[in-house]
């Protein structure tokens, strides 16, 4: 479901000086099984732009961190320490998301101030109710008594727009929902990409996800999104398996342990090999892992041996499809990109796709990483936060976060 931002209230909208405004941020981040610490402050800086353009309004801040048993489940009171030091300004922690402590909080707030709140998934109203109806989640204690105490409701959280919970759909009839700065550069830098016409569109994909991937891979063929797919990873071994190729016992009980659906997927490669097969691009050659050895697709591939990355021919056969393209969309490493005898692949292949002229956007944690590793960021058109987010919004699976904006200023144009 693509978000034609017309269709939303944006930050222009409103004039939100002296208001207060509900953010929705995502800052779900890694965190340190040990220390605690939070690993990655990218989500944090994601959103600066969208809180610098409400500098002069009291912002009261919702966001999440994993879920309920997880060992990262954890308070937002780091959060709130990393943002602060990220903007130069107070960020105050208040230790509930709603009560009178939260509420005495916001109603003692002064223009330019900032508050953010408790983890939002520390409450069942916002993991187990049933959130396909409006007035269910308006009911509740959580939406009706921070929508007493603010006036806008500002959604800014991307990576979790494919997710339907009170904290993020709950207020959309009750304040105007408005699309923040990451939320319209990301569905745009998106509908780019996907309704580009002109010269030859390519996917890379790869990565360990495989069922993420030959979703992607399945919507992209089947609506002519892009002309060709490259795989890389774990993704060219589930798809060199659905032609019949023997990959090896590690290989094949990678995917059977880390895939309960392992059987329809391969099959749903198949089907994609059968109808698509001239544009599904599947590595030459690899680098084995332990023995560091290269090897043929067509020649046997030991049980033994883990097919870690792609090798030369590859990287070369790669890169000319990438010189030829003039849009690229990138998610997943070529291999075992963390080891460095693995990681010629991933980074050849980046190094690549930077020098490119054509449009182009990353997508996925580790391709991010790597990105970073190989300090390109401004040589990639788009980055984007998004996870299963990124990978929902272009198989145009729904999106109840954008559905909700869109019901949002419906609701609220009607009413004037």
């Amino acid at each position: 479901m693509e978000g034609n931002q017309e269709d939303f209230f944006n930050l222009d909208d409103f004039d939100m000086k002296g208001k207060t405004v509900l953010l929705r941020l995502d800052l779900n981040s890694p965190i340190h099984p040990l220390t605690g610490e939070i690993m990655s402050d990218t989500r944090f800086h994601s959103h600066v732009k969208t809180i610098n353009r409400l500098k002069d309004s009291r912002v009261v801040i919702l966001a999440h961190q994993s879920r309920p048993g997880k060992y990262d489940f954890v308070s937002l009171r780091e959060h709130a320490r990393v943002l602060q030091k990220i903007l130069g300004r107070n960020v105050k922690f208040v230790d509930s998301l709603f009560g009178s402590e939260a509420l005495a909080a916001i109603h003692s707030m002064r223009n330019g101030d900032i508050l953010m709140l408790e983890n939002t998934r520390f409450y069942s109203e916002d993991v187990v109710l049933d959130t396909s109806d409006f007035e269910v989640m308006e009911k509740t204690n959580f939406v009706r008594e921070l929508s007493s105490a603010c006036d806008f409701f500002v959604n800014d959280a991307f990576p979790a727009i494919h997710r339907n919970q009170t904290s993020l759909t709950g207020f959309t009839r009750v304040i105007p929902n408005i699309a923040g700065n990451l939320i319209q550069n990301e569905t745009s830098s998106l509908n780019e990409f996907l309704n580009r016409k002109n010269g030859k569109k390519i996917a890379i994909l790869a990565g360990s996800k495989i069922e993420d991937s030959i979703a992607v891979s399945r919507s992209f063929l089947l609506k002519n999104i892009t002309e060709e797919i490259l795989v890389g990873g774990v993704v060219a071994n589930a798809f060199l398996w659905a032609t019949g190729k023997e990959i090896g016992k590690k290989n094949r009980d990678f995917i059977t342990k880390n895939n309960k659906k392992h059987e329809e997927l391969i099959k749903t490669c198949r089907e994609l090999v059968e109808n698509y097969g001239d544009r599904i691009v599947m590595p030459e050659d690899f680098i084995l892992n332990p023995s560091r050895a290269r090897i043929h697709y067509l020649d046997k591939i030991p049980d033994d041996q883990i097919l870690a990355d792609i090798g030369p021919d590859t990287i070369a056969m790669f890169s000319e499809k990438i010189r030829g393209a003039s849009a690229i969309f990138i998610n997943g490493p070529m291999g075992m990109y963390e080891l460095e005898d693995y990681s010629s692949g991933t980074y050849e292949i980046l190094k690549e796709v930077a020098r490119s002229e054509a449009m182009k956007i990353a997508g996925g944690g580790h391709t991010i990483s790597a990105i970073e590793t190989l300090k390109i960021q401004e040589r990639i058109d788009h980055i984007s936060t998004g996870g299963g987010a990124l990978i929902s919004y272009l198989s145009g699976e729904p999106m109840p976060v954008l559905e909700a904006l869109k019901t949002s200023r419906k609701h609220f144009r009607e009413m004037n």
